[in-house]
Formats: structure tokens, sequence, C-alpha cells
């Protein structure tokens, strides 16, 4: 059969830009190479990133992670902000693989859309950059896919991978977690990219709106919106400062990313069988941002614990000996430290019944 249509067809007909592609690539090439370590071997435009990691470590163990930043990205799209929106990919990936004491060594990233737009891609991926560069992290690589007809007009799709490194010896499990331990929380900048479905509901239920004020004077947007603090530089620091010997009686005994299943399910993961925790409800005062969320979405506190961060991003399991010293430095580090409870003696096999908040 023969085709009526004599039309020579073009990728760019189909809706791929090959040329919008590399044009992207080309715009983002001095913002990615700000984040490159000595370590990165060649630059962008290759098949596969190269890393170094001969001469730094005797025993270097490879701790991984991947991840997204949730619905929070509808919102930046429903808002036309996307400039912070890479620096949340960096930090949920960074701030978990930390967890083990591990340094993120470099990050790559995956933006996908239906049609490409550059000043969008670009301000995503500066972002991204922005945030490698904060936490010490090359920006070695990624991917950009235009795929027509897989997203609406204008939406975009994230995800981010990060590759870190700890000395085997300094590994971060929980085992060194004992009875009487004592939780500090390190302050959040906000809800970071965790709860935004349930975040959006309550944003559309209070009318949307874009002009309202939180009591500290902060428009509620510019608090959603605040990107996912970054604790890479100030931990390492601390790290390297409390737990510089192998022997296991580092001050410093396990540490916890809160994100999705907020302070309830998030500590107890890095808590030993055998082994509770006791929060203390009075030491979780809620920032501003939270405390709206809460009145306009009328949520019960037990929700609130187990969505979102409640104003503590990150949990650092501390020997009681050492809490003044550790609170001490994180308060000269502006991580606004505080004690939210304890490590508790609990033979539960529940998880829930090994968490209690009161």
């Amino acid at each position: 059969m023969t085709n009526s249509n004599s039309t020579p067809m073009t990728y760019k007909d189909a809706g791929v830009d090959i040329d919008a592609g590399n044009e992207l690539v080309e715009r983002i090439k001095p913002l990615v190479k700000r984040s490159f370590r000595p370590e990165v071997m060649g630059g962008l435009g290759g098949f596969g990133a190269m890393f170094d990691l001969s001469g730094k470590y005797k025993e270097p163990v490879l701790v991984s992670g991947t991840d997204g930043v949730g619905t929070k990205l509808k919102l930046a799209q429903q808002l036309n902000r996307h400039e912070t929106i890479g620096i949340d990919l960096v930090a949920m990936c960074v701030n978990d693989v930390l967890v083990q004491g591990a340094e993120p060594l470099f990050f790559l990233d995956y933006f996908a859309t239906g049609k490409l737009d550059i000043d969008t891609a670009a301000a995503v991926v500066g972002g991204i950059a922005n945030g490698c560069t904060e936490s010490g992290c090359a920006l070695i690589g990624g991917e950009t896919a235009e795929m027509p007809d897989m997203y609406a007009p204008g939406e975009y799709d994230l995800a981010g991978f990060c590759v870190s490194a700890v000395e085997k010896s300094l590994i971060l499990d929980g085992s060194r977690v004992q009875a009487n331990d004592v939780l500090i929380g390190l302050a959040s900048s906000g809800p970071h990219s965790n709860g935004y479905s349930l975040i959006r509901k309550i944003y559309e239920r209070a009318g949307s709106p874009s002009d309202a004020v939180l009591s500290d004077g902060r428009n509620v947007i510019d608090a959603l919106m605040t990107p996912t603090r970054l604790y890479v530089k100030p931990i390492l620091e601390a790290l390297a400062k409390f737990n510089t010997n192998d022997d296991g009686q580092g001050a410093i005994h396990a540490m916890a990313h809160i994100t999705g299943g907020g302070l309830t399910e998030n500590i107890i993961r890095v808590i030993p069988d055998g082994l509770g925790l006791q929060v203390d409800a009075k030491s979780l005062v809620l920032p501003p941002v939270f405390a709206w969320l809460q009145e306009q979405g009328q949520v019960a506190a037990n929700e609130m614990w187990r969505t979102f961060n409640c104003g503590v991003g990150f949990v650092l399991v501390v020997d009681a000996s050492q809490v003044d010293a550790v609170s001490s430095w994180a308060s000269s580090h502006d991580l606004e430290p505080r004690v939210i409870g304890r490590v508790t003696e609990n033979a539960s096999t529940d998880l829930h019944q090994r968490v209690v908040i009161e």
C-alpha cells in the first residue's frame, strides 16, 4: 500500500526536539561544573560518568540512595516555582545516605517531560546543581527525556540517585544504640518534601491563599516551597569531631532522616530490636507553617507526627554523657538542637508499641 502523505517526517514532528536538548546541556554545563569535585573524571556529554575513589578510604563501603520529591512537584508546577525543587531532590537523597555516616560523592538526575521547556528545565537542573554544591556532591551526570503524550503540557517528573562512601569501621548502622541514649532533634526548614498530598488538600481547603501570612510573618507559599534542609556538611563535621575513633565509642550512636512516616516511623528504623523510643510531646513545638496546616486541616496531633517532620528534620541518637557537648556544637552551627526524647528498653515486636509520644 502506498502512503498518500509523502511529506517526510522528522523526530521533531513527533514531538522530540533534539536541538532543544542540546541547548539545555550547553546552558547547564557551567552550573554543573561548579559542583565537581577533584575525583570527577571527564565532563558532561559522555555515555557514562567516572569518579576516582582511589586514595581516600582504607576500607570504603559504598552507600547508595534514590528518591524523588513526591507531590511537592505538583505544587511547584502549579505555582510556577522551579528554582528550588531541585534542591529538594538532592536533599532527599543525600540526607538519607548521610544517616549511615556516609559522605555523598556524586549524584545523577532524571528529568522527564512531554515537551521540553528549556527555561524550566534549566531552572530545575540549576537547583539540583546548587543542592549538590551545597552538600559537596558532584552532579556527575543525568538524563533529560522528552516523551510526547506521556505528560500533560507544563508537567515534568524528577528522580535522583546518589552514591556515597563511608569507612567500614565508622558505619552507623544502629548497632551502637543502647538504652538511655538521648534523641537530639535538629531543625527542619519546613515540611521538606513529605506530606504534600495532604498539604495540597489542606491548601485547597483553605482556598489556595497565595497571600496568606503565617504568625512569623512569612507568606504561606514561601514557607511551603522552602527547600529541604541539607544536613550533609555540618553532620560530616560532627562525625569527624565526635566519632573519629573506630572503637565504637563515638558520641553519636545513630542518626535518622525524618521523611515520609514522620517522627513516629523514622527514628525507630535505626533502633535495634529490644529497644524503643520515648518522645516528649512537649518538646515538639510546631513551627508556624505546621501550626497553620494543623489548624486549616483540623489534623490530629498523632496524624501530624506520623505525616510531617513537625520541625525536626534530622535526629541524632547520642550517648547520654555527650548530650551537652553535641548540643553545644549543633547550636554553634545553627542547627537549633533540642532534646526530644530517649531510647528505652522495649521488647515489643509491634513497631507502633515501640514508639511512645507523650
